[in-house]
C-alpha cells in the first residue's frame, strides 16, 4: 500500500510537470510570436520614416477659402501660404524653449517618446470631460502626427505615430527632434514656427524677443486660431501665458518674481498683416467654422465657404463708417458698428464690427477692455448693449396683439410707477415736456418715453413683452422680469446689435421671424456640396400687429414734432419704417430701420461707455444709417 501511494503521488507530479512544461511552451511561442509582430509592425511602418531634412520640407496643404456670396470676392484664406524662416536651436533664446517645454511636454528630456505619466494623467480629465480630449501627447509625437500622419482617429493611425515617434526618437537626438518642432509648429495666421510667429506678432526675430512674448508664443500652441491676438479672444491667450509662466517657476525654470515680472509685462502686437476683407464678419464665419470643423481639418481638406455677405453692400457699409468717423469722433463716438440682413431668409449681407479694424486703440497706452474709447478688434455687433428707445417696437406690438390700435390714448403727465431698484420710477420725456393725451402712434413715432412706460405697465405686461422680444430673436434677455423692470422699454435690458436687426425682421415680414445667417453653401476640394444652410421662416406674430409697426415707424407726420419733416429717416421715394434709441446719459446711439427687403442697424458709442456729447441715436448714427439705406435701396 504504501508503495501504490508514492507511485500514484510521482505520477501526478510528472503529469502537473508535464501541464507546466506545456503551458511554458504556449507562453514562450506567444511571446515570440507577438514579439516577431512587433518586429514586424516597426519594420514595416519603421520604412516610412522620411530622411531628416524631409522635416524642413512640409507639403502644402489644401487651404480654406472664404468667399462673399458671388464667389468672386476672397474674404480669407486659412493657412493658404505657410510663412517659415528656419531657425537653428541655438538661435532661439534658452526662456523660448523652456517655455515650450513647459507648456506642452514637461518630461521631454527624460523620456523615450511617449510619456506615460502624462497618459496616466490625461485618463481622470478625459473621465470627467467625458471624451479623449487630453491624450498626454509628446513634443515627439505632435512633430510626428502634424508632419506626416492624417488627422483621422483610429488605431491604424495611432499604431503609425507611436512606432513612428520611437523610431524617430532612436534615430536622432532630443535636440534636433525639438529644433525640427520649433520651426514647423502652426501658430496662427499662417506662421509655422517660432522665428515666422515672432516676425508675425512682435515684428523682431525670435532671438529678441522677452521672456513674456516666449511664453506667449507657447501658449498659442494648443489654439492658435482661437487664442490669435486679432480675434475675440486676446485676454484668453494673456490668461494661457501667465499659465505658462507659471509653470515655469513651477519646475524651477523660473523664480517667482521673474514670473511675477514677466506677467506684468505689457505686450505690443505688431498689427496684423494677412490680407482680410470684412474682418469682423470673416472671423465671425472663421470662429464658426472651425467649432464645426477644427482648425486641423479647414488648415488641410481646401474647403470652399460662400458665405451671405455681399460685397458692394459691405463697401458701402464700411464708407459710411469711415466717412462719420472725425465727425463723430469730434463730438465724443469714437466708434460705430452697423449690420445688414435680408429679413426673409436671414441672410447677412453687410457688417463693420468697428470703425477700423486695422486701427489702434485709442487713445494711445489705454488699456484694452478698461479705458480704451475705441478698440478694433472686439465686434460690437455681437457685443451686448442698451438699446434705448430702439426698444420700444416690441413693447407697443405686444399691446397691439392684446387688441389696442394706434389711435388708443394714454396721458403723457409726470408719473410715479413705484419703486423699483428701492427708490421711486419717474421717468422724463427727452425734451422734459408733458403733452397730456397722447395717442399710441403719437408715443411710438415720437419716442415719448412716460407713455410708452405707460404701455408697458398697463396695455403690454411686463412678462409678455419680454416675451416677444425672446420670440422676435432676441436671445440675451435671460434674466427675471423683476431683474428689468419698467426701464426695459427705455433700453434698460443689454441687447446684440445683430439680434435688434435679426428682430426689426419680423417687422420687415409681416411676422416671420428668422435666425441670422452668414454661411450659404461648403464645398470640399473636389466641389461636392458638403453643407447647404437654408432657413425656414417661422410664423411668430399675425400680421396686424406688427404691419401697424411699420405704418407707425413710416409716418412721417407722426413723429415730425420731435424729429422734423426732413429728418434723416424721412425717403421721399420710398416707404422705409425707423427707429432711434438713445441709453442714459449718451452712452449708446442707435438706429434701426428696413424695407420688406433689407434691415440695417447702427450703433455709435465708445468702448469703455464714455458718454458723448450730443444726441447719437438720430445726430451720429442716424447719417451712417441713411447713406448705407440710400445705397441699399438704390440698386
Amino acid at each position: 500500500m504504501p508503495e501504490r501511494k508514492y507511485y500514484r503521488k510521482t505520477y501526478s507530479q510528472k503529469r502537473m510537470n508535464k501541464k507546466a512544461v506545456f503551458v511554458l511552451k504556449i507562453s514562450r511561442t506567444g511571446l515570440l510570436l507577438f514579439t516577431v509582430l512587433v518586429l514586424a509592425l516597426f519594420v514595416y511602418y519603421g520604412r516610412s520614416l522620411p530622411r531628416p531634412e524631409k522635416f524642413t520640407e512640409r507639403t502644402l496643404a489644401q487651404s480654406t477659402k472664404i468667399y462673399d456670396r458671388s464667389g468672386e470676392v476672397l474674404l480669407y484664406e486659412i493657412y493658404g501660404e505657410e510663412k517659415r524662416t528656419w531657425a537653428s536651436l541655438s538661435e532661439m533664446p534658452k526662456h523660448l524653449i523652456e517655455a515650450v517645454i513647459a507648456a506642452e511636454d514637461i518630461n521631454f528630456y527624460k523620456h523615450f517618446g511617449l510619456d506615460f505619466r502624462g497618459i496616466l494623467r490625461s485618463i481622470p480629465i478625459n473621465i470627467r470631460l467625458g471624451s479623449p480630449v487630453y491624450g498626454g501627447s509628446t513634443i515627439s509625437q505632435q512633430l510626428i502626427r502634424s508632419t506626416f500622419l492624417t488627422l483621422e482617429k483610429t488605431p491604424e493611425r495611432k499604431i503609425r505615430e507611436v512606432i513612428l515617434t520611437l523610431e524617430m526618437e532612436r534615430r536622432y537626438s532630443k535636440d534636433q527632434i525639438l529644433e525640427w518642432y520649433l520651426n514647423q509648429i502652426p501658430l496662427g495666421q499662417n506662421a509655422y514656427g517660432m522665428e515666422a510667429a515672432s516676425q508675425t506678432y512682435f515684428q523682431k526675430s525670435v532671438r529678441e524677443i522677452t521672456l513674456s512674448e516666449a511664453a506667449t508664443l507657447a501658449a498659442l500652441i494648443q489654439a492658435p486660431s482661437f487664442l490669435s491676438p486679432y480675434g475675440q479672444n486676446l485676454q484668453e491667450l494673456v490668461s494661457k501665458k501667465n499659465v505658462v509662466l507659471a509653470r515655469m517657476a513651477r519646475v524651477g525654470f523660473l523664480t517667482q518674481n521673474q514670473a511675477q515680472q514677466a506677467k506684468a509685462e505689457e505686450l505690443q502686437f505688431a498689427k496684423a498683416s494677412q490680407p482680410i476683407k470684412a474682418p469682423h464678419f470673416t472671423l465671425w464665419v472663421k470662429d464658426w467654422l472651425e467649432e464645426k470643423y477644427g482648425e486641423a481639418f479647414l488648415r488641410e481638406k481646401g474647403l470652399k465657404v460662400y458665405t451671405s455677405l455681399d460685397w458692394e453692400l459691405q463697401e458701402a457699409a464700411e464708407k459710411a463708417v469711415a466717412n462719420a468717423a472725425q465727425r463723430n469722433t469730434s463730438l465724443g463716438a469714437y466708434n460705430a458698428a452697423i449690420v445688414a440682413t435680408d429679413p426673409n431668409s436671414g441672410e447677412v449681407l453687410a457688417m463693420v464690427g468697428s470703425k477700423d479694424w486695422f486701427g489702434d486703440p485709442w487713445p494711445k497706452g489705454c488699456v484694452p477692455g478698461k479705458n480704451c474709447l475705441f478698440e478694433p478688434y472686439p465686434n460690437v455687433v455681437l457685443r451686448s448693449r442698451q438699446p434705448g428707445s430702439a426698444f420700444k417696437p416690441f413693447v407697443y406690438v405686444t399691446a397691439f396683439q392684446k387688441g389696442y390700435d394706434a389711435d388708443y390714448e394714454v396721458v403723457d403727465e409726470e408719473t410715479n410707477f413705484g419703486l423699483w431698484g428701492g427708490k421711486p420710477y419717474i421717468p422724463k420725456n427727452y425734451d422734459g415736456r408733458f403733452r397730456g393725451p397722447v395717442t399710441l402712434r403719437q408715443g411710438l413715432a415720437q419716442s415719448l418715453n412716460v407713455p410708452s412706460v405707460k404701455v408697458l405697465a398697463d396695455l403690454a405686461g411686463l412678462q409678455d413683452s419680454i416675451n416677444m422680444a425672446q420670440n422676435f430673436g432676441i436671445t440675451t434677455l435671460t434674466q427675471p422680469p423683476s431683474f428689468y423692470g419698467l426701464s426695459i422699454v427705455l433700453g434698460g435690458g443689454e441687447v446684440r446689435l445683430l439680434d435688434m436687426v435679426s428682430a426689426y425682421g419680423v417687422f420687415a415680414t409681416a411676422g416671420l421671424q428668422v435666425a441670422p445667417l452668414a454661411v450659404l453653401r461648403i464645398e470640399d476640394s473636389q466641389g461636392n456640396v458638403i453643407e447647404q444652410n437654408q432657413r425656414t421662416p417661422k410664423r411668430v406674430i399675425e400680421r396686424e400687429p406688427t404691419e401697424l409697426i411699420s405704418d407707425i415707424l413710416s409716418d412721417n407726420e407722426a413723429r415730425t414734432p420731435i424729429f422734423g419733416p426732413r429728418s434723416v429717416m424721412y425717403f421721399e421715394n420710398y416707404k422705409v419704417s425707423a427707429k432711434t434709441g438713445t441709453t442714459q446719459d449718451f452712452k449708446d446711439g442707435w438706429i434701426l430701420g428696413y424695407t420688406p427687403s433689407i434691415v440695417a442697424g447702427v450703433w455709435v458709442g465708445n468702448n469703455d461707455n464714455t458718454p458723448m456729447r450730443q444726441e447719437p441715436g438720430i445726430v451720429l448714427a442716424g447719417p451712417i444709417w441713411r447713406t448705407f439705406m440710400e445705397k441699399a435701396l438704390s440698386r
